[in-house]
Formats: structure tokens, C-alpha cells, sequence
């Protein structure tokens, strides 16, 4: 009997050891509701400011200076790539396509 109540406060002990709510734990508040709300969630992250530089260069890419789609049309073209690593881009556009003649 007396082992049976030395186990029973031993093991009492031991729940009271590692089961003990500091004080810090419960200035949280999460222990009685541990989700909050939408409001409060997104105010911690700030907006994203390089959301508008992404969307100018979007638009950029869309509208190409007339220099960059005569590069890229040359650079589609295997001998006017060539050209182009001797003589600039300009100078190869224009060999090869600037003298284009209709019929």
C-alpha cells in the first residue's frame, strides 16, 4: 500500500512538472483561439511593391522597340547571325532584309 501511494504521488509530480502553463504561453491568446482573423492575418505582410515593375515590363515586352524585333528576326536567321558577329545587328538586318523588293 504505501509503494502504491508513493507511485501515485510520484507520478502526480511528474504531471504537475510537464504539464505547467507558463505565463508567457498564455499572453498569446492562442491556447483559446488559435486562428485569426483575415484582417489581422495580412498585416504583418507587406504589399508586394514590385508588383507595378513587373506589370511595366510586361507591357514593354509587348510593345518592342522596332531595333530589338529587327535583332530578333536576324538572330531567327542563321546567316544573318553570322553577319551580325562581324558587322552589328543594324548592319546585318539591313544586308539581309532592308532590301527587300516587291514584284
Amino acid at each position: 500500500m504505501r509503494t502504491l501511494i508513493i507511485l501515485t504521488f510520484l507520478a502526480v509530480l511528474v504531471m504537475a512538472a510537464t504539464c505547467y502553463e507558463s505565463r508567457e504561453s498564455m499572453e498569446s491568446h492562442e491556447h483559446y483561439y488559435p486562428f485569426i482573423n483575415r484582417r489581422r492575418a495580412n498585416d504583418f505582410i507587406q504589399a508586394d511593391t514590385r508588383l507595378g515593375a513587373i506589370t511595366q515590363e510586361r507591357i514593354r515586352e509587348r510593345t518592342k522597340a522596332p531595333h530589338e524585333r529587327q535583332r530578333e528576326i536576324c538572330e531567327d536567321y542563321y546567316p544573318c547571325e553570322l553577319y551580325a558577329y562581324r558587322h552589328g545587328y543594324a548592319a546585318a538586318y539591313k544586308h539581309y532584309f532592308g532590301k527587300r523588293r516587291t514584284k
